[in-house]
């Protein structure tokens, strides 16, 4: 396993609530372009695997693919912030997610 120095990161915090059921799922690296440091990195609240109808669920945390797929968690039973995610999930992606991952907004 190469070294890679690892660096502090700041994510908001889009969790609604403490109780919340994740698996994981193997996070494919392909589409995922390069930062300025040259890392490709999927961001956490990303509707996993698209945002569309085939939505599984959302990712907990950063998935750092720069080396190919990657294991990461992924929210199947939530309550989510939805205007803390980083991208807002389409329609068909809320309909994909019914019932498993409720979203919440913020007052």
């Amino acid at each position: 396993m190469p070294y890679i120095k690892r660096e502090s990161v700041s994510q908001p915090n889009f969790l609604a609530s403490s109780d919340y059921t994740s698996f994981t799922y193997q996070i494919s690296d392909a589409g995922v372009a390069a930062n300025a440091k040259g890392r490709k990195i999927v961001p956490a609240g990303t509707v996993w695997p698209a945002n569309d109808g085939t939505a599984v669920g959302i990712l907990l945390n950063d998935i750092d693919v720069t080396a190919g797929p990657q294991p990461g968690a992924v929210l199947v039973e939530a309550w989510i912030l939805e205007a803390r995610l980083p991208v807002a999930p389409a329609a068909a992606a809320k309909t994909a997610l019914a019932g498993k991952i409720k979203f919440k907004t913020v007052v």
